[in-house]
Formats: C-alpha cells, structure tokens, sequence
C-alpha cells in the first residue's frame, strides 16, 4: 500500500506541475514573443541529420502593428473564416468533418487558427489522440488568457511558411524582399495559400493549383469584414 501512495503522490505531483508550468508559460506568453517552438526544434533534427539540407532557421518577430492588415485577413479567409467569433473550436466544423472522415471523404481540416497557434507553440506535429487531447486543453488556455489580436500576432510570428522559414516578417523577406508591413492583398493572399503545406509549395513560384487558391482567397477577403486586428 505504501508503494501504491507514493506512486499516487507522484502522479499528483507532475499533473500538477503540468498545470502551474501550462499556465504559467500561457500567461508569459500573452506578454513576450515566443522563442521557439517544439517544430522548429524537430525542423532542426531533421535538417541535422539529411546531409543534404543546411541547418535553417529564420524567425523574425514582429508586432502586429507591423504585419500590413493583408495578412490577417488573407489568413482568416483561408484558414478560419469564423475566427472572430468562435471561442477556439469551430464545432460546426468538426461535426462536418466528423461526419465526412466516417464516410471515407478528405476534407478540409476543422482546426481554427487557435488551435493552430495552440499546437505550434505548445505541442507536436502528431495525430494522435494525446495530442489532439493537449490541443483542445491549450486552446482554451489562449482562448482564456489572450485576446484575438495576441492569438493572431503569435500565429503569424511561429507559423511555419517554408523550409527552415518561420513567421510573416521571414516569410515576406524571402518571398518577396520587402517587410511584412508592406505586403500587398495579392501577396498575402499567395503566402496564406501555401500554409497548408509550405514545404511542398512556394509563394515565389506558384503552381497553377496555388494560384487559383489565391484567387479563391481574395475572393473571400472580399466578402469577410475587415479582420482590423489592432492596426
């Protein structure tokens, strides 16, 4: 029995600690950029370990003050169109998607741009249900502790858009030479069109299925509100 309490104990003692360091780095983070992320520490690995690749990471964050409105916009009409609104899960969503994944369709993912931005700084790239667990738990953490202008300034900042490239201030540099304060619609518009996969596709040379992505994403830009996000 002694045994059986002291394991007790200790189980205690890291659930706890999960918590006070979870919430902890939570409320940090609604006041500090975030250094890096678990992906960018894996990207890393992986780079060190192809002989082929060299070691990259570009990060450069910036306010979004300094983010040209283009980019939000760009990101919520292609990613998720009710961010404003929803309180980090888009359940409508899900229940669709739900129902498609039990009759074999590929959709399009139910994730918001918050439990995007949970899963980048906090966890793995895996599907698995733990993940998927610790993802719901940090996205009403962020939800809870940051406003949507902080959820969508450490999206744009982490999110990975290339090889070794991450955040909108890198992105904007590499793509197209110039700060991301001075992106343009169509500009946004291509940079939000890779997220899916920024690693297989690129913003400087898009493929005609980018482009009509693009096109699309305008398109939506148009029909939503401006997206405003403090600038």
């Amino acid at each position: 029995m002694k045994f059986i309490r002291k394991i007790f104990r200790i189980i205690l003692k890291i659930i706890l600690w999960f918590f006070i360091l979870s919430i902890g780095f939570t409320v940090l983070y609604r006041f500090v950029p975030v250094p890096i992320t678990p992906l960018m520490v894996i990207r890393l690995f992986e780079q060190a370990k192809d002989e082929k690749k060299e070691m990259r990471l570009y990060k450069d964050w910036v306010s979004i003050k300094k983010i040209s409105k283009n980019a939000p916009q760009a990101v919520v009409a292609a990613e998720d169109q009710k961010f404003l609104d929803h309180n980090g899960f888009d359940w409508e969503a899900m229940e669709k998607a739900w129902e498609n994944n039990k009759k074999g369709k590929r959709v399009k993912g139910a994730s918001t741009i918050s439990q995007q931005t949970a899963k980048n700084v906090f966890l793995w790239p895996a599907r698995t249900m733990l993940r998927k667990g610790l993802e719901a738990y940090f996205t009403f953490l962020i939800e809870l502790f940051w406003s949507k202008e902080r959820i969508m300034e450490v999206y744009l900042n982490v999110i990975e858009m290339g090889e070794g490239i991450y955040g909108i201030e890198a992105a904007s540099q590499t793509y197209f030479k110039k700060p991301a304060e001075k992106l343009s619609r169509n500009e946004a518009a291509l940079i939000a069109a890779v997220l899916p996969n920024p690693r297989r596709w690129s913003p400087a040379r898009p493929t005609p299925y980018i482009q009509g992505r693009q096109v699309w994403i305008l398109r939506q830009m148009n029909n939503l509100d401006p997206v405003g996000m403090g600038i």
